[in-house]
């Protein structure tokens, strides 16, 4: 590999860890990344979601991995906070469904309603 090879894989790779570190009035998302999830398919919910964010430039998305959710029978799970809203958990994410999850409710405020599995009691959504 040259230096020039070297360089820019370094600056690739800063960019992926600059995703992951939230900074204040950034929208998180969170993926369940433990062994369930991980047989269920959210390895490639990951890559989907993170390429989907990339490609659309979305710097005030943070991308995140979590272990264990405890959502075993919906797994790939998906948590989705956005600042001054309460945090929504999807779940059966695979990768299509993580591309939709970030042009509908990241973008347009949307959520894709009958992938939710748990969401804010209606009393305290605006």
């Amino acid at each position: 590999m040259t230096l020039e090879g070297l360089r820019k894989l370094r600056e690739e790779k800063q960019q992926a860890l600059a995703q992951r570190d939230a900074g204040e009035g950034s929208i998180e998302v969170i993926i369940g990344m433990g062994t369930c999830g991980i047989a269920a398919g959210a390895k490639e919910t990951f890559s989907a979601m993170v390429d989907e964010i990339s490609r659309l430039r979305l710097g005030n998305v943070v991308v995140k991995q979590t272990g264990c959710m405890g959502l075993c029978a919906s797994e790939p799970s998906v948590e989705v906070v956005v600042p001054g809203m309460p945090g929504v958990v999807y779940g059966k994410v695979d990768a299509a469904i993580g591309r939709r999850i970030v042009n509908s409710h990241i973008v347009k405020g949307e959520l894709v309603g009958e992938y939710l599995f748990d969401k804010p009691a209606a009393d305290i959504m605006k």
